[in-house]
């Protein structure tokens, strides 16, 4: 474990967000989104087949599955980039039914990508600047008057520069995104999305492709979203990560809800852990990377045995599976 990273500061969970017994489609007390029989298949593969799903609002909830499982294609329906054959949801109460991604994003729901979509080309703050909607100078006969858009567009530069700093890539500010490593890109599009100061978060695999040295970065900062009023909800495949910081915990398979609850209780659940959690269940990754010291290891798993695993084995591994999951998508 490195010296120079510090472990994190334990910060409250959220706690009676659901109505009765925890399960598959349990009603939360203030969900943010609801979906029920939300389906959608390609050919003869049903990909989601949601019975019911609340999100909680001004939580941290994390979604884990297989890969297969139809996390991603959930994302998308819920934010417009799919289409569903059959459902209904909607968020913060208003349906969601055909609107298109653009218009998702407008009302306060946006999300990031597993594979990052940074703009390399451009600089770092010219893509801050493209995830703040309603630019005045965006519109073809304002923007031959820069007088109409010039004041605008410095109040954007300035809340994009106070993001930058706080996710430590203010010394990036001019450089073009193609040079960024994949962990920076993650935290650029995190940054980005924070542009339009969000109701709700989506992270699409925010810890895949990440050199370890910055998972507690990037931990951190969805802890921070939670701390600021915002509702989060994630997709991760490493349980140990979701055990430290989400709040809820939904299980898919094969397209559908097959399990709800606390971190504590699905861990324990021996079905979900064998069937949807993967390999290198004794280990603690919190421990592995450094984030998490032993004392504070999950119970369940080797805490020593984790200390002693070099966590870029562990990421190689990640990395492979991701270049297979691309792979398959082909």
């Amino acid at each position: 474990m490195s010296a120079d990273i510090t472990p994190p500061v334990s910060r409250p969970k959220s706690t009676g967000l659901h109505i009765g017994e925890p399960a598959a489609g349990v009603k939360k007390v203030d969900p943010i989104i609801v979906a029920s029989g939300v389906k959608r298949t390609f050919g003869g593969l049903t990909a989601v087949d949601v019975e019911h799903l609340e999100i909680p609002r001004g939580a941290i909830t994390a979604l884990i599955g297989p890969n297969g499982a139809g996390k991603t294609t959930l994302f998308n329906l819920l934010t417009g980039f799919d289409k569903p054959d059959a459902g209904s949801w909607s968020y913060d109460g208003k349906d969601l039914a055909n609107v298109p991604a653009h218009k998702v994003a407008r009302m306060g729901l946006i999300r990031t990508f597993q594979l990052t979509k940074a703009l390399g080309r451009l600089s770092v703050m010219d893509n801050m600047k493209l995830g703040q909607t309603g630019q005045t100078g965006e519109r073809f006969w304002h923007s031959l008057i820069p007088a109409l858009w010039r004041k605008q567009d410095r109040e954007i530069e300035q809340r994009a520069d106070e993001l930058l700093v706080k996710f430590k890539l203010d010394k990036k500010r001019d450089d073009l995104a193609a040079g960024m490593s994949g962990g920076q890109k993650k935290l650029l599009e995190m940054a980005r999305a924070l542009m339009t100061s969000p109701t709700l978060v989506m992270l699409d695999e925010p810890m895949a492709g990440v050199n370890p040295a910055l998972t507690q970065s990037l931990l951190d900062h969805i802890l921070d979203l939670k701390d600021e009023g915002m509702t989060v909800l994630f997709v991760e495949h490493d349980m140990h990560m979701v055990r430290h910081i989400a709040d809820w915990v939904v299980v898919m398979a094969e397209g559908r809800v097959v399990a709800e609850g606390a971190p504590d209780q699905v861990m324990r659940d021996p079905a979900v852990i064998d069937a949807y959690l993967g390999a290198h269940q004794e280990l603690d990754l919190g421990v592995v990377t450094g984030r998490v010291a032993i004392i504070d290891a999950d119970p369940t798993t080797d805490a020593e045995a984790s200390a002693s695993v070099d966590a870029a084995v562990i990421e190689a591994e990640a990395s492979a599976e991701l270049d297979a999951e691309k792979e398959n998508d082909k």
